[in-house]
């Protein structure tokens, strides 16, 4: 396969099978056995685009149908777009695998295949995309298909979720729309690398002190970031858990990511760019915020999808801080946390919905008895919860002590403490989570056994969890690459 066969793939490999999921809506079995076998495809494909952008000179890029760089439709290989994209497989796949036993004929004929593919194919292209236009295209296609997803049932509670999301999603892409038309008119130029170099070369203005305002209210909407943190909690409950789990591992991150290639890449932040000076201040109290606010609305939550939904925003704050320390370093552990955290969020997701098969409720009052009935699962469930902690050797240790470390280097130790408090009321929120929903007693009520597709795709993501806590050091080399592949950009290098 070619090298622009293969930058292709992770995007038309998942569109092309949300067409045929849509053809073949009334044969279930072929969706369910199809969905799996698309993630499958889509994971070999996305590993072998990494190792093939690790092992070339040049990042491999594309510009579709001839058009200068800055017009047409532009796709790279790059940093840290493309091991973004192999998490984002890893998810897909784990997801397929839990909807065969989450999912019903109903779901499936109603379109949850379409729909989820359609998404991680949107996802993927917000990922590899290298042109600020088709990066705002991308988010549009994924709020299409979440929104389907979210009220696939047509329930009443659905319906609020999806008008919630949809409110907020649809301001945040007014922002980014303007945000993207000024710099088109500051620069003249769409593409990414030629933006930042553009802007490299030119005194601070009012227009690009709005533009650059714009991007970050719209991404800062996208990622859940504190002030525009509320909507979250009150949408992501509603969906199928298979879908919400892809929702809670890359809906977030897609937005943070966004947010990271535009301040740091066409702004130069953690390069003392265009407004750095401005911004790096306010980027650091919204991580605060965001870390702090949103534990605490976890702590106060007795549903298991909106803990996890408080503590989904309240990871991206961490990604916050890192961004906001303004070095290269600084930006390398915001780029580990985000993978790190994908993975945990979606199998976090994963294991509330097997408790809620087992217990009948989401409401964590009513669960209990895990550990007793369903060792196994107990086991696997440990594994995201105490990363989520920050409890070592696992990947969420490493991810929070990288932040810290940055921020104590960065002469912003004020931020690693409000990092370390948020990280001791996270260990008190999971240590509740574990203690209601694995060592109570479930008061008389029987607990059914967990389904072995629910335990295999949850298995999945542990064992990456696993691996990155006792390997450390190769994620972060790749994390310390993407911070240069962004740092990079404003040479204008694709």
């Amino acid at each position: 396969m070619t090298d622009g066969w293969l930058l292709v793939a992770p995007v038309l490999l998942p569109l092309l099978g949300a067409v045929a999921a849509l053809i073949l809506r009334r044969h279930v079995a072929v969706l369910a056995a199809g969905n799996v076998a698309v993630s499958a495809a889509l994971l070999a494909l996305s590993i072998l685009l990494f190792v093939r952008a690790s092992e070339s000179r040049s990042v491999p890029a594309i510009v579709f149908g001839n058009w200068p760089a800055g017009m047409g439709i532009s796709f790279t290989a790059a940093l840290p777009g493309v091991a973004l994209v192999v998490v984002t497989a890893l998810v897909a796949l784990a997801a397929a695998l839990y909807a065969l036993v989450d999912v019903g004929p109903r779901r499936r004929r109603a379109g949850y295949d379409a729909l989820t593919l359609a998404l991680i194919g949107a996802v993927n292209g917000a990922f590899l995309t290298h042109d600020l236009f088709n990066l705002y295209v991308w988010f549009e296609l994924a709020l299409i298909a979440a929104l389907g997803l979210l009220t696939i049932d047509r329930k009443p509670a659905q319906i609020d979720g999806a008008i919630r999301y949809a409110s907020f999603a649809m301001l945040a892409a007014t922002f980014i729309l303007l945000g993207v038309g000024i710099i088109y008119g500051i620069t003249g130029t769409l593409d990414i690398g030629a933006a930042s170099a553009a802007l490299a070369h030119r005194p601070p203005s009012f227009a690009s002190a709005v533009a650059a305002a714009l991007l970050l209210g719209g991404f800062a909407l996208k990622a859940g970031l504190f002030p525009f943190h509320l909507w979250l909690p009150a949408s992501y409950h509603t969906g199928p858990t298979a879908a919400v789990a892809v929702f809670a591992g890359l809906l977030t991150k897609m937005g943070f990511y966004s947010l990271l290639i535009v301040l740091a890449g066409v702004f130069g932040i953690g390069t003392g760019g265009l407004g750095a000076a401005q911004l790096v201040p306010l980027l650091g109290w919204i991580a605060a915020a965001t870390m702090i606010v949103c534990v605490a609305g976890a702590l106060a939550q007795t549903d298991m999808r909106r803990i996890l939904s408080y503590h989904v925003v309240a990871q991206v704050g961490y990604m916050m801080a890192g961004l906001a320390l303004a070095t290269s370093d600084g930006i390398a552990a915001a780029v580990f946390y985000m993978i790190h955290s994908i993975i945990v969020q979606a199998n976090l997701f994963l294991g509330a919905g097997l408790i809620r098969r087992t217990s009948g409720s989401w409401d964590l009052t009513r669960a209990g008895g895990m550990v007793r009935t369903n060792p196994l699962f107990a086991a696997v469930l440990a594994v995201p919860l105490l990363s989520l902690a920050g409890i070592p050797p696992l990947s969420g240790f490493w991810a929070k002590f990288i932040v810290i470390r940055e921020s104590l280097d960065a002469g912003m130790a004020w931020l690693g403490g409000i990092a370390i408090i948020a990280g001791f009321m996270t260990i008190v929120s999971v240590s509740v989570f574990w203690s209601d929903a694995c060592w109570k007693e479930p008061h008389g009520r029987s607990v059914r056994r967990v389904p072995l597709a629910g335990l295999v795709a949850m298995s999945i993501l542990s064992a990456a969890t696993l691996a990155i806590g006792l390997m450390p050091q190769w994620l972060w080399i790749v994390a310390r690459l993407s911070a240069q592949a962004i740092g990079a950009l404003s040479g204008g290098a694709p």
